[in-house]
């Protein structure tokens, strides 16, 4: 990346930056811990290994374009990403808890 082009990356102010960021991150990781789930369905329940393959890699392949693209924004803005992400693993996580009781 040259130099004009991180200037431009880095002009947008922290209070526009964070917030998008972070709602950035839980679209990801929503998007993230479901496709996850769908994995983990199509391998227990003998899906398609071809299928589950595919969303495994994008999968990968999606966060860590989402991630690179917060990190070009800088470090807080890759945090308030990871953030969004951990958030949305948390109230996924809970709501799983609640449907095994």
């Amino acid at each position: 990346m040259d130099e004009r082009a991180m200037t431009m990356a880095q002009a947008f102010p922290l209070v526009m930056t964070l917030p998008l960021c972070f709602a950035s991150g839980l679209l990801l990781g929503l998007a993230y811990f479901r496709a996850l789930r769908w994995t983990t369905a199509l391998i227990v329940n003998g899906g398609s290994p071809a299928l589950a393959l595919a969303l495994s890699l994008g999968r990968l392949i999606m966060i860590g374009v989402g991630f690179y693209l917060a990190v070009l924004l800088g470090g807080l803005a890759l945090l308030a990403a990871l953030a969004g992400v951990l958030t949305v693993k948390a109230v996924m996580l809970g709501q799983h808890k609640e449907e095994q009781r």
